[in-house]
């Protein structure tokens, strides 16, 4: 029972109020710094997120296909169309393609009727013939019960694993079943056989597949063909799909037609693009992180307490906030290290590179400045354009190599990453539903000794509280017995 001040004409609420506010300073103390120690995650994994971002259009910097600096045009397009790579060679060349490669397919010769002479199949009606159909090395046997669209689907699983593998279907709108290769060439040729003329009749609609005989156990086949194309006089053939990389073209046959002519010329748009558009990505994350590392801290701005918050306005707080927050990543070492380590990656030489080759970026328009700019990249974009029309080679080996030395776009990959492994270590990966990071760790304990405090703030009031008590009672007591002497000694004097 707590009585507050009927015999002392204290405050005692108040009081206690102000002793437990000097009892708790050390609890506000850990609130505050769970606070800021949590704004901090979160701006870590704002980093991390951002940084990540960049590693992702930082991974195409490190293969060739994004230094094709080239393209191609035919001269018949509905025969022959091209694409180049990054080793293409420019000039004029001669095609013609001689053949084009084409998978073993059948289909039904007519549609195919119901056994009960009602009209045409469809897919769920039953086949209402038995026997056994052979496929390669595949046989399917039959009772006749079997749909149309079961027929088919025994048919397909029974080759799955053989050569070739076929597809295998029955359409209702022909009422016929069509049987196709799955890859192409002239090694899935396939053929079909049945062991009577009726079961060979229900898969044709009619004497065969195509036009032999429908005599029992006749063999019904089908073949593919391999591609065939002949570039500058060179025959190459036994293709098996329609399309064929050589000298750094990637020639697709779209169907045999006269010869055609492919002019592959410079085209340094694409790779231009692809290098402003990271650099441009680049220099904004490396903005933000160097605007964080010098942003200024204000150490009489700590977090707010919630009996602080309650006695400012809205506008007070925030105002408040903004200070606090301030400074989260002032000369963060992790931060600080990133941008360190990714200005080096650009800058250092690229070791293995051809003697007479450029080893530095710098020297095909691409700077890091004096370092007071940091580490943000300046394109000098008519040299680089220049660059990628005249040594594009040169240009793709800067990036790209690995051999004797990282080019640098795996330096800058590897550097992401490295910087990425950080943060998650130091606050968490914003993506990963597992955080055993050091911040979190840290706040979990801080959490405990917020709850310990609490506890030990809760017995140190009911003490006060107490003490307050017993005070009271004891003023109460001594009231009574001076008003019982008032009245009995001194007369009620």
């Amino acid at each position: 029972m707590r009585i507050g001040g009927l015999a002392t004409g204290m405050d005692i609420d108040q009081l206690v109020k102000d002793l437990m506010a000097a009892e708790k300073m050390p609890l506000d103390k850990i609130t505050q710094q769970k606070t800021w120690i949590g704004w901090q995650q979160d701006s870590y994994r704002d980093f991390n997120l951002s940084l990540s971002n960049l590693r992702t259009s930082a991974n195409s910097l490190r293969f060739t296909s994004s230094f094709n600096a080239f393209s191609a045009t035919s001269s018949n397009t509905a025969s022959l169309s091209v694409t180049t790579t990054s080793s293409a060679v420019q000039g004029s060349y001669s095609a013609e393609v001689k053949s084009v490669a084409s998978s073993a397919k059948l289909h039904s010769t007519l549609a195919i009727q119901k056994t009960d002479g009602t009209g045409a199949a469809k897919s769920t009606d039953a086949i209402g013939t038995g026997g056994t159909i052979t496929v390669g090395g595949a046989t399917v046997t039959l009772t006749g019960e079997e749909t149309y669209k079961d027929v088919a689907l025994k048919l397909q699983d029974a080759t799955a694993a053989s050569s070739p593998a076929l597809r295998v279907s029955f359409d209702d709108t022909t009422s016929r079943f069509f049987v196709s290769s799955k890859t192409m060439g002239e090694a899935q040729n396939f053929s079909i056989t049945f062991d009577s003329a009726a079961l060979a009749k229900q898969f044709t609609g009619d004497a065969a597949l195509t036009t032999v005989s429908t005599n029992t156990g006749a063999a019904y086949g089908s073949a593919g063909t391999n591609g065939s194309v002949e570039l500058d006089g060179i025959l190459i053939d036994g293709l098996t799909t329609n399309q064929t990389t050589v000298n750094g073209m990637t020639l697709n046959l779209l169907q045999v037609g006269g010869p055609s002519t492919i002019t592959v010329s410079s085209d340094p748009a694409k790779p231009l693009e692809s290098i402003k558009n990271f650099v441009e990505q680049y220099n904004k994350a490396i903005t933000e992180l160097e605007t964080s590392l010098l942003e200024k801290r204000y150490p009489d701005f700590q977090p707010l307490t919630d009996e602080q918050r309650k006695a400012m306005t809205e506008n007070e707080v925030e105002l408040w906030e903004e200070k606090s927050r301030s400074g989260l990543m002032r000369n963060d070492p992790i931060l600080r290290d990133a941008v360190l380590q990714l200005r080096k990656a650009f800058m250092d030489e690229v070791e293995g590179i051809a003697p007479g080759n450029a080893t530095l970026i710098s020297q095909i328009g691409i700077s890091t400045g004096h370092y007071s700019e940091g580490a943000r990249l300046n394109i000098d974009e008519d040299k680089l354009k220049k660059a990628l029309a005249d040594k594009p080679d040169e240009v793709m080996a800067l990036f790209t190599n690995k051999t004797g030395g990282l080019g640098v776009g795996d330096r800058v990959y590897n550097e992401l990453n490295a910087a990425i492994k950080s943060l998650s270590t130091r606050a968490g990966n914003p993506g990963s539903s597992v955080d055993n990071s050091l911040i979190t760790k840290r706040i979990k304990q801080m959490d405990e000794d917020i709850s310990n405090w609490q506890d030990r703030l809760g017995r140190v009031e009911d003490r006060y509280w107490r003490q307050f008590t017993a005070m009271e009672k004891a003023m109460n007591t001594m009231n009574q017995q001076s008003v019982w002497m008032q009245s009995n000694m001194f007369g009620g004097m």
